[in-house]
């Protein structure tokens, strides 16, 4: 481990050494959070109309991946990836009190990402096998320079970041290896491998932050805590990810579901959610926890309840969970490393129902009126788009402009 660390370390020394003598000092290279963040909010507000676009035939798919395989990577590595990117780098120079990149770097991270997105939807710019290495090459670089700080400042507690952002690489190495006809199948697999890894550091993160911040923002009211339902919601939470890495596992895989549900649930109870109502940047992250809840939930009915397709719980989990947490989490960690108080403005609460109402639609529309699935599925989508497309209008001259109290980042 120690040799893997001063390896990074020499990596990043080298790369910053090289580019360090490119013209240019933007705040928005500042710390981690700024890019991603922007190209997070930026994609999400673009890629869902295009994907109704080509869903609804009024556009092309792309080539490599097909259509349905493009919208599923785009969501989990390019979307989501940028937001876990940008949450790490930042959140670990908190931890650790050590540096992450910033500057030509950052910069560099955030093109490499960027190039990825380009690539994938268009092939015809460069050979397929040079798409895949780009693309798979952006969370190892991303593990790579969290790795040094967490290793050399003792911080044992969050070190497994990177070897998820490792382990997830594995996963969109499997999906390129299969698209390129190098593997038969795995790439299904992989999805879901991702998307339950995905939960499995919403649940984490969420676990910690959630019951500190509205403990913090809420003094009259008691947090409680239950150390046994925080570990089994965790511990259940593996375990489906376990179940579904292995098929012959895989009918045991709705019980477990539902136990994670419950967990998951009694550990918020002892949140004390409502009290919450009438502080959006609160009560944002305790619905994207509440559509946790919700997914497990689907996905353990989805083998006793006919009308109940796994999608239900996949589109709880990305547009629900994901869309609300991560939405909130940017917003709330924009405001606070730019000096700025935390309090959500008008068209961010806009934003925050918004997404909440399409994902409302995107899950009940197909099972309680499956006739109008189209018609859901459209406008879903479009509130969705439109909730990032607020949070962008918003939220760009902050990420662009430096810390209002004049500190670094």
């Amino acid at each position: 481990m120690q040799r893997i660390a001063t390896v990074s370390v020499s990596v990043i020394r080298r790369t910053q050494a090289l580019l360090s003598g490119l013209p240019f000092r933007c705040s928005v290279f500042n710390l981690g959070f700024r890019p991603f963040f922007f190209l997070a909010g930026a994609f999400a507000t673009l890629v869902i109309p295009l994907w109704l676009a080509i869903f609804t035939g009024l556009g092309s798919a792309p080539s490599y991946l097909g259509s349905v395989g493009w919208h599923a990577h785009e969501m989990l590595f390019g979307y989501t990836m940028a937001v876990v990117a940008g949450f790490l780098l930042t959140a670990v120079r908190n931890w650790t009190g050590l540096p992450t990149p910033s500057g030509p770097l950052l910069a560099g991270l955030a093109l490499l990402w960027l190039s990825a997105r380009f690539m994938l939807f268009s092939t015809a710019v460069a050979p397929a096998w040079l798409v895949a290495v780009i693309d798979v090459s952006f969370l190892p670089a991303i593990a790579g320079v969290l790795l040094p700080p967490l290793w050399r400042s003792r911080n044992r507690r969050n070190l497994v970041f990177p070897f998820i952002l490792l382990a997830l690489a594995g996963a969109n190495l499997v999906i390129h290896l299969q698209a390129l006809g190098m593997l038969a199948s795995g790439s299904d697999r992989a999805l879901q491998f991702t998307l339950n890894a995905v939960t499995l550091i919403m649940v984490v993160i969420g676990g910690r932050v959630i019951p500190v911040f509205t403990a913090n923002a809420l003094p009259e009211i008691r947090v409680r805590r239950l150390v046994w339902a925080d570990v089994l919601a965790v511990g259940l939470v593996i375990l489906v990810l376990v179940i579904d890495l292995f098929p012959v596992l895989h009918a045991s895989v709705g019980p477990v579901a539902l136990l994670a549900a419950a967990a998951n649930l009694i550990r918020m109870w002892r949140w004390p959610s409502l009290a919450t109502r009438c502080v959006p940047m609160l009560w944002i992250l305790h619905l994207g926890h509440a559509w946790i809840v919700v997914a497990l939930a689907l996905k353990g009915l989805a083998g006793l309840v006919p009308a109940v397709m796994p999608s239900a719980a996949v589109h709880a989990l990305t547009v629900g969970a994901i869309g609300s947490l991560t939405l909130g989490m940017m917003s709330r960690v924009a405001l606070g490393h730019t000096g700025r108080v935390i309090v959500a403005s008008t068209p961010i609460i806009a934003a925050f129902i918004v997404i909440n109402v399409s994902a409302i639609i995107r899950v009940v529309i197909p099972i309680a009126v499956p006739g109008f699935y189209l018609p859901g599925l459209i406008v879903a989508g479009l509130l969705w788009s439109s909730a990032f497309a607020l949070f962008i209008i918003h939220y760009t001259p902050i990420l662009m402009q430096p810390r209002i109290d004049g500190k670094p980042g």
